[in-house]
């Protein structure tokens, strides 16, 4: 259910929003917005009215609210790449998600890259244990020595 309510008090990990039926609800800086929140005080200031979603209503009585899922929600084919253009310029926002297609992975197939990734890890494995063993023998030679 969504429902407006009032900024009440903001904490360094989220805010206290006033409802409409007189209760006080949370909203996790997770919930603030559809992107990173850092400080949350940059989004929302106390006394301003937000519309929130109400997520749960816990036994204890404490209701946790969303302000992102709050707002129209975009398609999801526009959600990859999240407000950035594509160009040079990469930190400038743009007012619409612009849609990429995936990159397609080299003209490899599944067992060229299974094989590439097994390959790769036999070594990590063989350089660990050869890096382990050159430390066990020092080791021992130093016990021996004493």
């Amino acid at each position: 259910m969504i429902v407006e309510g009032k900024v009440s008090g903001i904490t360094k990990f989220g805010a206290f929003v006033d409802l409409e039926n007189g209760k006080t609800g949370m909203v996790h800086i997770s919930e603030v917005a559809p992107t990173y929140v850092n400080d949350i005080k940059e989004h929302l200031k106390e006394g301003q009215t937000v519309k929130v979603k109400i997520l749960n209503i816990g036994e204890d009585g404490k209701i946790s609210l969303s302000i992102k899922k709050a707002l129209p929600q975009e398609p999801k084919q526009h959600r990859q790449n999240r407000g950035f253009s594509s160009g040079n310029n990469r930190t400038r926002k743009v007012s619409s998600y612009e849609w990429q297609a995936p990159k397609a992975p080299e003209s490899s197939s599944f067992e060229d890259m299974l094989s590439k990734f097994k390959q790769t890890s036999d070594e990590k494995i063989s350089n660990l244990k050869r890096a382990n063993e050159s430390r066990r023998g020092s080791s021992r030679r130093g016990n021996s020595q004493k």
